[in-house]
């Protein structure tokens, strides 16, 4: 590493250690184990050899005390967990834990009983409507009816669902109104 980027390294560390600490802190749950890393971390500056220039100092430090983390870690527990890993990279799990799962497949399977409820045809409007995104005017159309009658079925299935999964239903049709049309008072 050259001396210029340890002095820029050092520079970082020394005016952004709160933060870099409070972030690791956040990132793996212990302010003496970040405080521990990062005391380690500077020590390793005159050993680090970044390939090139350090574009972004903070972010060099922070993965560089994320890793003595992982270390530290791994020595103390014997292994590392995807989770450890995941939390030490920033990525976070997007994926429902088990109960928010639980929860989905329940609603699902009550909503999919509400559908098996429905007429032939409020199905196929409400089908139609929500998951193909077909216009009204085209179902309507399509089942030889007027778009008024496919308005009422759509709002009666909306409402039989809404009632069967334990929801509000949603009382607009159509897009929601543009920012501009609620601030002029106006319709689009």
């Amino acid at each position: 590493m050259t001396a210029s980027n340890r002095d820029t390294l050092r520079r970082f560390f020394l005016l952004g250690y709160d933060e870099l600490r409070a972030r690791l802190t956040r990132r793996f749950g212990s302010v003496e184990l970040a405080s521990d890393v990062l005391h380690e971390t500077w020590l390793r500056i005159d050993n680090a050899v970044p390939a090139g220039v350090v574009h972004s100092p903070r972010n060099y430090l922070l993965q560089m005390a994320a890793n003595v983390a992982l270390k530290r870690l791994k020595a103390e527990n014997g292994f590392v967990t995807l989770t450890d890993a995941k939390m030490a990279v920033g990525i976070v799990d997007d994926a429902p834990g088990p109960e928010a799962a639980a929860m989905a497949r329940s609603e699902v399977a009550l909503l999919a009983r509400a559908l098996s409820e429905l007429t032939p045809r409020r199905r196929e409007i409400l089908l139609a409507s929500r998951l193909e995104g077909i216009q009204l005017w085209a179902i309507a159309e399509r089942l030889g009816v007027s778009q008024r009658l496919v308005e009422i079925e759509l709002k009666h299935a909306l409402a039989h669902c809404a009632l069967r999964v334990g929801r509000s239903a949603v009382k607009r049709f159509g897009p929601a109104p543009s920012k501009r049309s609620q601030a002029d008072g106006g319709l689009d």
